[in-house]
């Protein structure tokens, strides 16, 4: 343990975004940022590894881990659990790590909740909602009513982004990773 406790970043966006991109490239910029591995009972996509994109749980391990107050925040949507273990965030932030959290909405507004004056929020805005559906498409990994869902989900997302401590347009990819860069850096240099 140090004494001096982690601060902790979440990026919160509507799916397609460009909100993993944008973590990935702000965190090859700021040294000592750590990125928080979620807990989730989704199926693993082909090429992720257990405990680096997620911690994969059986739906049947991550509803023990909820009854035992396991999580910091969690979330069930597009028919799967995900959620912030709170002992591995706990240890992280006790010996000082500052972690970037990727997480929706409601579970960056709980964590929020849990620890707000070590938390800074940021809103990844895609450009607009018809970019948004055009990107998604551009994916091709959801059906017709799965891009309906994660479109629905996007307007619901965008109508809680005010209550973000900062909101960042991904409209242009370089512009985008400077403005959050900036914002991380000064919040990390507050003591």
């Amino acid at each position: 343990m140090t004494d001096r406790q982690g601060k902790l970043i979440v990026f919160s966006a509507p799916s397609g975004t460009g909100k993993s991109t944008v973590a990935k490239l702000v965190m090859e910029r700021i040294d000592g940022l750590c990125f928080s591995v979620s807990a989730t009972t989704r199926r693993r996509r082909e090429g992720e590894v257990d405990g680096k994109n997620y911690y994969y749980l059986t739906k049947k391990e991550f509803e023990e881990k909820i009854r035992s107050g396991g999580f910091i925040e969690y979330e069930h949507f597009f028919g799967n659990f995900y959620g912030t273990l709170l002992d591995k965030t706990r240890g992280e932030i006790d010996s000082g790590k500052n972690l970037l959290f990727d997480l929706d909405v409601r579970g960056a507004l709980n964590l929020r909740e849990r620890f707000p004056d070590s938390s800074l929020l940021i809103f990844l805005r895609p450009p607009s909602l018809e970019e948004l559906k055009k990107r998604l498409r551009k994916r091709a990994s959801e059906n017709d009513k799965a891009l309906k869902e994660r479109l629905e989900r996007a307007e619901f997302e965008l109508s809680l982004a005010h209550q973000f401590d900062r909101e960042v347009v991904n409209d242009d990819l370089d512009r985008a990773v400077d403005e959050v860069t900036a914002v991380i850096t000064e919040f990390l240099s507050k003591q």
